[in-house]
């Protein structure tokens, strides 16, 4: 081999000798990378939450039309969800929760403002939000992230927010 080829064979490896990064310089990289992920992974899952609210009162606004509908042509409401047809499941996997205030006996479950007011004179449509959990106060801890129709329909939003 001669000299030349020599030489020509050391600068061709010499990226994978003379250059490269440190141990440090590698470590402060993963490290950024990292908060970066998670602060992307944060965005990203609230991101996701506001979208499963968003859907649950589209759908809560749906089955009030169809229950609505349900009433101009029987005069009363409908017992449960499956006389109008069924609902879906909620974004979260959880039936939407209706509890019709005309045959319910007493006032135990109908669902309550921070005065322990029913919200509603009609019917109550809810989801029971990201938790599966819920109580009959808007002010109970369950409640807060249920998604409900209140004022007969004219308010249909986060329990948290009304």
């Amino acid at each position: 081999m001669t000299m030349i080829q020599r030489i020509y064979i050391r600068k061709s490896f010499s990226f994978i000798y003379g250059t490269g990064f440190t141990v440090l310089e590698l470590m402060m990289v993963l490290i950024i990378v990292g908060i970066l992920a998670t602060l992307g992974y944060s965005r990203y899952d609230e991101f996701i939450e506001k979208a499963r609210v968003a859907e649950t009162k589209t759908d809560i606004f749906a089955l009030d039309v169809k229950i609505n509908y349900f009433y101009n042509n029987h005069q009363s409401f409908p017992a449960s969800l499956a006389d109008i047809g069924g609902a879906p499941l909620d974004p979260w996997g959880n039936p939407y929760q209706y509890l019709n205030i005309q045959t319910t006996r007493g006032r135990g479950a109908v669902r309550k403002d921070h005065r322990l007011v029913p919200i509603n004179s009609d019917y109550d449509l809810y989801s029971m939000g990201k938790d599966g959990r819920s109580a009959s106060p808007l002010t109970a801890r369950h409640s807060h992230d249920d998604i409900i129709r209140a004022n007969d329909g004219d308010y249909i939003g986060l329990a948290k927010d009304y």
